[in-house]
């Protein structure tokens, strides 16, 4: 397929975290066919953060009903969905497809060069899950491509004096204990200037409105259950971010901000956020041994304030210090 010209889709289901990390892969097709039309047919929500990010032209929803027969053997295919997959020269799913039922019932109505990239890393390899999504683009003659996730948003200034904390995640065996979140939130209070940004879904409001009652109200806000864009261009606008190996985690360091994850006892080889922004911790006897103090002496090590020198410099200064 020409740089100049031609269809691309990329298929890409999952949560937050698994369609970040597939960002390198959705960056080295735009970068290689540059004049292409790209598209993502993803979960809406998820996927409009590559289109905010200008790294696609358009999205989809994988949510259609009628997609339903393309995941059944010799399934009844609408004539929408035919036509739509028709329009493209070249497929790249990362669905999960064992018996490449999906990839027959597109071959029926499209002939697109199509090709199958993995749902997840295979763990026994000990490849970061970027670079797994990026190898199959070797049959394109894409090589050593950026494994970095890396979306440019437009920040919004209201949060430049605030460090972003996200006390949860997707598995509750992931979260550093609620009281030690207390003893840091208090810390941070007490030996800096800056604000704090609480950030959550839905299902985490309980939560927070816990961790809000242990800090002065004028010096924290609440982001809960935010569209992913909006959460993005706040956070991309923050000093900083501390949280657990989540969706969310990864977002903010995609956006570029400084990044500290209080890791738990999945892979990190494979699924930590890349980035030289981004600082892991972990606790000797796993995350609840991680101590509170350890987590506030980090957050020096992240130079916030040298995020916006030099006239938010001062925001990042211990209190009483010059």
């Amino acid at each position: 397929m020409s740089a100049n010209r031609g269809k691309i889709l990329v298929i890409r289901g999952g949560a937050i975290g698994d369609f970040i990390l597939t960002l390198p892969a959705i960056a080295a097709l735009r970068r290689q066919f540059s004049e292409a039309h790209l598209e993502v047919l993803g979960y809406p929500h998820i996927v409009q953060l590559a289109l905010a990010g200008g790294q696609v032209d358009r999205v989809q929803s994988i949510e259609a009903r009628a997609l339903a027969g393309f995941f059944a053997r010799n399934g009844a295919l609408e004539e929408d969905l035919t036509d739509y997959f028709s329009e493209f020269d070249l497929i790249v799913s990362y669905l999960f497809d064992p018996d490449h039922i999906f990839k027959t019932n597109v071959a029926r109505c499209s002939r697109a060069q199509f090709i199958t990239g993995p749902h997840r890393p295979n763990e026994a390899e000990r490849l970061h899950a970027t670079k797994v999504y990026l190898k199959p683009l070797e049959r394109l003659a894409i090589f050593d491509a950026d494994h970095v996730p890396r979306l440019s948003l437009n920040h919004q200034p209201s949060t430049l004096n605030q460090l972003a904390l996200h006390p949860g995640s997707g598995s509750e065996k992931k979260n550093w204990p609620e009281e030690n979140w207390k003893e840091l939130l208090r810390d941070l209070i007490n030996r800096y200037r800056f604000d704090l940004l609480l950030v959550g879904g839905e299902a985490e409001g309980d939560r927070l409105h816990r961790l809000m009652k242990v800090m002065p109200m004028d010096r924290v806000q609440v982001a809960r259950n935010l569209p992913l864009t909006e959460l993005a261009q706040r956070l991309a606008g923050c000093l900083g971010f501390i949280g657990h190996d989540s969706g969310i985690t990864h977002l903010a360091a995609a956006v570029g901000v400084p990044t500290l994850v209080l890791w738990p006892d999945t892979n990190e080889a494979i699924w930590r956020p890349p980035g030289e922004h981004v600082v892991v911790v972990r606790g000797e006897n796993g995350l609840a041994s991680l101590n509170g103090g350890r987590i506030t002496e980090q957050v020096t090590s992240l130079e916030l304030d040298k995020r916006f020198e030099p006239d938010r410099s001062r925001l990042f200064r211990r209190r009483g210090l010059n």
